[in-house]
């Protein structure tokens, strides 16, 4: 549909400009001294509100010929004969316009208006035709702009959900690994445990495959979900390992699904494990009206071994962040004699809808 018959307002400001159009025309006419000002308005002005409408077609002809892919002479071969054609179609309505009017008034003196207005009907009509042409050119190359600015955006969306599914893929496999390999050194030496925290896995799991297929969660269900994890270390660390979570006013905050899960990991592989006492982690929230921030705190062996491995974990919270919000979320690490403590800030969304975002 043509864009400017698209929309009521743009329409009704199209046929004001065709109408000041026709009291301009209307006011030369009257200065040429064929006829007085009333009847050259009578003429003239419903003359350029249709035509104004003849003139939507230009912004076909544009469409058909863009200026990228058509060449220069056909195109002012085929906007001459299409003005050409638009000023005679304009002649013949101001003809059969004025032979409307001379029957109905009879002192209206239609030959000598039509002697007067035929140059200048034909002349004003190929005129404001190009000139149409060229509006219609300019809408067109818009259209593009807004079109290939919409397939960027949409191709930067599908960019991210894929980093985003490919970042959340490397969670669990990773949690897997790491619980098999602790219930693994268990089996040799306490079985019962052993078998609990296969259990507890289970349940880890399938809470976190039906969670990770959502694209924001509460910060409730979030905290939930480390507890779980934290439930299946527990059955391994006994009473070296003590959890306290606070979510403060932050429990409705929308977050990413195991955002949290890689962070408490890395507080017991890291902190807790190289304790002799063990510890509590330490799991605190907050929000304002603009951000989240969660810290999470453990106590560390300063003197422990040098980590190994890939490093998932606190690199890929980093990615799925930053692929969400930009530089508008980050994550920090701070570690002091004997404490280790980690705080993601965000933006806040707790109203949002969580479609926006699914994968």
């Amino acid at each position: 549909m043509h864009p400017i018959l698209a929309r009521g307002g743009r329409l009704a400001l199209y046929v004001g400009v065709w109408a000041l159009i026709g009291v301009l025309l209307s006011a030369l006419v009257a200065g040429q001294g064929a006829l007085d000002a009333a009847g050259a308005l009578t003429v003239v002005l419903p003359l350029a509100i249709v035509y104004g409408f003849f003139c939507l077609s230009s912004w076909y002809v544009a469409r058909s010929m863009p200026l990228v892919a058509t060449g220069v002479l056909r195109i002012a071969v085929t906007a001459l004969t299409a003005a050409a054609i638009g000023g005679a179609v304009w002649l013949a309505l101001a003809w059969a316009w004025i032979d409307v009017l001379s029957r109905r008034r009879t002192s209206f003196d239609g030959g000598a208006a039509f002697d007067s207005l035929g140059t200048l009907v034909f002349g004003f009509g190929l005129l404001l035709y190009l000139l149409s042409l060229a509006v219609g050119y300019v809408i067109a190359a818009v259209d593009q702009s807004r079109d290939a600015e919409r397939r960027g955006l949409e191709g930067r969306v599908l960019a991210r959900e894929a980093e985003l599914r490919s970042l959340r893929a490397q969670i669990d496999p990773h949690v897997l690994f790491n619980s098999l390999h602790s219930i693994s050194a268990l089996t040799g030496s306490d079985p019962a445990a052993a078998r609990r925290m296969c259990l507890l896995l289970a349940e880890f799991l399938r809470e976190s495959l039906a969670l990770g297929g959502e694209g924001l969660i509460t910060l409730e269900r979030e905290l939930g979900l480390a507890r779980r994890f934290l439930d299946i270390e527990r059955t391994r660390f006994g009473e070296r390992l003590r959890v306290e979570v606070n979510a403060g006013n932050a429990g409705a905050s929308l977050v990413p699904p195991l955002l949290l899960q890689p962070l408490v990991e890395n507080a017991v592989t890291h902190g807790i494990a190289h304790v002799l006492d063990g510890g509590t982690i330490r799991i605190t929230a907050s929000a304002s009206p603009v951000r989240v921030t969660v810290a999470i705190e453990n106590p560390c062996d300063p003197d422990r071994p040098k980590a190994t491995g890939a490093g998932v974990g606190l690199a890929n919270v980093r990615a799925r962040l930053r692929a969400l919000h930009g530089d508008e979320a980050r994550v920090s690490v701070v570690e002091t004699a004997g404490a280790c403590r980690v705080e993601v800030v965000l933006p806040a969304d707790t109203a949002g809808s969580v479609a926006e975002v699914e994968a």
